[in-house]
């Protein structure tokens, strides 16, 4: 225990350094990255590239000497910004809110106090009828591993025939809570099934596919949101409107390498929980959790289906589009056997068709 708090110690000291030097170019080139259809991919995959060395060097001087670099690039992509639609989750000035957050000047967030959650489309061709939807929300802060966790994943996606939606919500613990971050994920679901018959899909076909800390505020959702349960019992001053009528529950659950914490009990007494996916690297620290999960889940009747891959760390979705190159062709394998996984719990309908 006490190697592990040295362990996150040091970590913390690294990450405040880095900070301090980098923190506000950094911060200025969150919203490239979160709003990445509007920019040209291979510039934004270079900024992202230079950003993740930036934050491996030791001294400040290091990083002093890379900034203006950084900087160059980040005007030059804010010059070839074309608008895209993008759909807000909650009305002006009526984000529900329990986080007193007001200032970010020592740059400890990728979001100052005034970020508004919203969410992109990804839909398939016209001519291709969807299998369903997933709504993707990637790991950590945010920032640049939406290019990989969402983006190139909702791409991959595309291809299989599923309408994608990336989810840019306030981030878990980053500052907001469990509860303010599962309501962004609660409200991007009812959009999207409020809206099925326009995007082709079912009612009964949304599906949520978090990373890392996606996948902690996917379970946030089902934890207060699903089933019965109601946002104002969340938030007392909330004033509910039609959307809260459609149901914030799940379909299908795609949690990848973001598990349940150890240290964590979870009350299902009032909960929908939906079928749940999981996949995660045998190198990635979320294996001690999953281990603790699966017989949890399973106890409580949870539809649960694991796989683990040998070698993987943590992180390594959708990183092809930064890497260049496929890294661990074990873990590719993911996205296929999700897909087999959905077409299980969302495809029993077209099926008994073909049993038929």
């Amino acid at each position: 225990m006490d190697d592990m708090k040295a362990l996150f110690e040091k970590m913390r000291a690294k990450m405040d350094m880095v900070r301090s030097v980098f923190g506000e170019e950094n911060l200025a080139a969150v919203p490239l990255f979160e709003n990445c259809l509007c920019y040209p991919m291979d510039l934004l995959t270079e900024l992202a590239g230079m950003a993740c060395e930036i934050e491996e060097l030791n001294s400040p001087e290091e990083i002093s000497s890379r900034l203006e670099a950084f900087r160059e690039l980040r005007l030059k992509i804010e010059n070839r910004k074309q608008e895209r639609p993008r759909i807000m989750l909650w009305p002006e000035n009526r984000v529900p809110s329990l986080t007193e957050y007001t200032d970010n000047s020592a740059y400890r967030y990728n979001h100052n106090p005034d970020f508004a959650p919203f969410m992109y489309e990804m839909l398939v061709p016209e001519e291709v009828t969807p299998m369903g939807a997933i709504i993707l929300c990637a790991g950590g802060d945010h920032g640049f591993t939406v290019l990989c966790e969402g983006y190139q994943v909702a791409r991959d996606f595309n291809q299989m025939g599923y309408q994608c939606f990336l989810l840019l919500n306030r981030t878990n613990l980053n500052p907001w809570s469990g509860k303010e971050a599962g309501a962004d994920v609660a409200r991007a679901i009812r959009i999207v099934r409020a809206n099925a018959e326009k995007y082709r899909v079912k009612k009964n076909q949304i599906v949520f596919a978090g990373f890392s800390n996606g996948g902690l505020t996917g379970e946030a959702c089902i934890r207060y949101y699903s089933g019965e349960q109601r946002m104002s019992e969340v938030f007392p001053d909330y004033e509910e409107d039609a959307l809260d009528q459609v149901s914030a529950s799940m379909d299908a659950f795609l949690c990848i390498y973001g598990p349940r914490m150890n240290h964590e009990t979870f009350d299902y007494s009032r909960v929908v929980y939906p079928p749940v996916f999981h996949a995660v690297g045998l190198e990635d620290f979320n294996m001690d959790n999953i281990n603790k999960l699966y017989p949890d889940l399973v106890s409580h009747g949870v539809t649960v289906e694991i796989h683990t891959f040998s070698g993987v760390p943590h992180g390594q979705a959708g990183r092809k589009l930064l890497d260049g190159y496929v890294k661990y062709p074990n873990f590719e394998m993911w996205e296929l056997l999700a897909e087999q996984f959905m077409w299980n719990i969302l495809g029993k309908e077209q099926r008994d068709l073909f049993q038929d």
